[in-house]
């Protein structure tokens, strides 16, 4: 003996089936949209990790040049200034011989 409100009940399962169908569609469409997103995603944190790595090298690089430039200049302070030195120590022998001639004038 079936029950009076079969009919009813089978509507409202149709319903909720069909309900849920579109649930899963949508379930669907925001996977694929997220799967899309990821991949999105995925590309530019290599393409940023690319262009770190590159900014990383070129900033090494020019550090490089930079300690290379320093050295050399070193180098160049380093003769300058035993020129310098040189250079007072004949100031001072000319001191020197000036103040013997001043005092042999006395």
């Amino acid at each position: 003996m079936p029950p009076d409100n079969l009919e009813a009940r089978v509507t409202k399962l149709e319903s909720q089936v069909h309900q849920l169908s579109e649930r899963v569609r949508a379930s669907e469409q925001d996977a694929a949209a997220a799967r899309v997103l990821a991949g999105a995603a995925d590309r530019d944190v290599t393409e940023f990790r690319d262009e770190l790595r590159d900014f990383r090298r070129a900033t090494t690089a020019s550090f490089n040049a930079v300690r290379e430039d320093i050295t050399d200049l070193r180098g160049h302070v380093d003769v300058i200034h035993g020129k310098l030195d040189t250079a007072a120590a004949g100031q001072q022998h000319i001191v020197e011989l000036l103040e013997r001639l001043i005092a042999d004038q006395d």
